[in-house]
């Protein structure tokens, strides 16, 4: 998916055009020149955070921008599909897990106009992997032979819950059935027993889940080894605890976590990337009520966007608030 030189030059063109909209205070239509070019956001799965979070900040840029086409929101499978189309040049923003941009950011397909680039950390993601409380699963080696699902192709998750299967020392060949469904597939599946685990990366509580657990008993495995060997191999990850009490959980359960930022690349003119994350912030209430895990976000966490260099529009919006 690597634009040939005609891509690099349209994306320039359409975020200079955006840029000069949103300075001009969206006056572009007024002078009789051609209509804005459209922001796109990629966002992820119903019901998921970054689905939610992605309409709430593309009606916040509606708004507080003057935008005179309303910003399109793409429902995707998640992180790997959104870096694919923002590299791509089909998206102008992009909500992505910082592992699965990083490895995008190191390939040839990501060079020069092209490269990531975040505007602010998000949240974190907790890596969970479900299963039924009557199930007699306990721990991540229990899954030998059972069948799992490990998300679907192009979601950020399926890369973890490989990443620790293979840490625990099972191969994809090594389960009895693997599977790539989505949150919504998986939690029925599970329900009606037809799956015997699950992996997902979201926010804590993550609403399917909390369905599911309203019903169906369930737990959390615990990653044992495994945890400490991704870790090692991959340092982008953290340690996370998913509190007692969460899914009617009777204690609390150590699982991975990785930050999810919000990304554009560095075609972005930096008027449009400094006005971009300054609306989101300006408007910090509405992204908060779009998902429970909004609500720690801040200036100065949202520059932890590690290993994704922020974008010069964004250092210049922290700088203005000392958050930077």
């Amino acid at each position: 998916m690597t634009p040939g030189p005609g891509a690099l030059s349209r994306r320039a063109l359409l975020h200079t055009g955006l840029a000069a909209g949103i300075v001009l205070g969206a006056g572009g239509a007024c002078t009789g020149g051609p209509p804005e070019p459209e922001l796109v956001v990629a966002g992820g799965v119903q019901p998921g955070v970054y689905i939610n979070l992605a309409r709430a900040l593309a009606a916040i840029w509606q708004e507080r921008l003057g935008l005179d086409r309303p910003p399109r929101v793409l429902n995707t499978a998640g992180s790997g599909q959104n870096m694919r189309l923002l590299t791509g040049g089909d998206a102008t923003v992009a909500i992505s897990q910082v592992d699965v941009a990083a490895d995008i950011a190191g390939g040839p397909a990501a060079t020069g106009p092209d490269e990531p680039m975040a505007l602010a950390r998000l949240y974190d993601d907790v890596t969970h992997v479900v299963a039924r409380r009557d199930s007699g699963l306990a721990r991540l080696s229990d899954l030998r032979g059972r069948r799992v699902s490990i998300g679907p192709d192009g979601s950020g998750y399926q890369a973890i819950a490989i990443r620790l299967l293979r840490s625990a020392g099972i191969g994809l060949d090594e389960l009895g059935e693997s599977a790539e469904l989505g949150l919504p597939d998986a939690v029925t599946a599970l329900r009606e027993d037809r799956l015997d685990a699950f992996f997902w990366s979201g926010g804590v509580p993550t609403d399917g889940i909390r369905e599911l657990a309203a019903g169906t008993p369930i737990r959390l495995l615990e990653l044992g080894d495994a945890l400490d060997r991704t870790r090692e191999e991959f340092p982008v990850y953290s340690l996370a605890t998913v509190p007692a009490n969460t899914y009617g959980l009777p204690g609390p359960v150590s699982c991975l976590s990785v930050r999810n930022a919000l990304l554009v690349t560095a075609a972005m003119p930096d008027d449009l990337a400094e006005a971009l994350i300054r609306a989101a912030f300006d408007a910090q209430p509405r992204v908060a009520e779009a998902s429970p895990a909004a609500v720690t976000i801040d200036s100065r966490s949202a520059i932890g966007t590690q290993p994704i260099p922020l974008h010069p529009g964004a250092v210049r919006f922290y700088r203005s608030t000392k958050g930077y």
